[in-house]
């Protein structure tokens, strides 16, 4: 599937569907080569039922400020770019407010995926 990216942006930023107990959101995830993992707010996992404190999983990560601890949880299902995946952890941590989107769409989405940017066109392609 395609979809088309403003260029002249600093952030590819995807809309993205996250599935929780309580329903379902869209989000403006960033995508994020430099992630290992996707990342979403700790407020709009809670909106969509989720609890990050009773998460019993922590995962420690880096950041541009140094290494800290997220908690990871498992969505119900995450789909973008037309590929859903059910079960998928993603990390709930904060961002800085100066940060203009919901969270992070890490490598960990597109594995055994092949992910095609053109800048050029503005497009962004997934084949899963």
């Amino acid at each position: 599937m395609k979809e088309r990216f403003d260029v002249r942006s600093g952030l590819i930023i995807l809309p993205v569907s996250v599935e929780g107990p309580t329903g379902v959101g869209w989000l403006r995830l960033a995508l994020d080569t430099g992630a290992t993992y996707s990342l979403v707010r700790p407020a709009l996992l809670e909106v969509l039922g989720y609890d990050p404190a009773l998460a019993k999983e922590r995962v420690r990560i880096t950041t541009g400020s140094g290494v800290e601890f997220a908690v990871r949880l498992h969505v119900t299902r995450i789909s973008a770019l037309g590929r859903s995946h059910k079960d998928f952890p993603v990390l709930g941590h904060t961002l800085p407010p100066s940060a203009a989107v919901d969270g992070l769409l890490g490598l960990d989405f597109f594995r055994d995926a092949c992910l095609e940017i053109d800048f050029r066109a503005g497009l962004i392609q997934l084949d899963a």
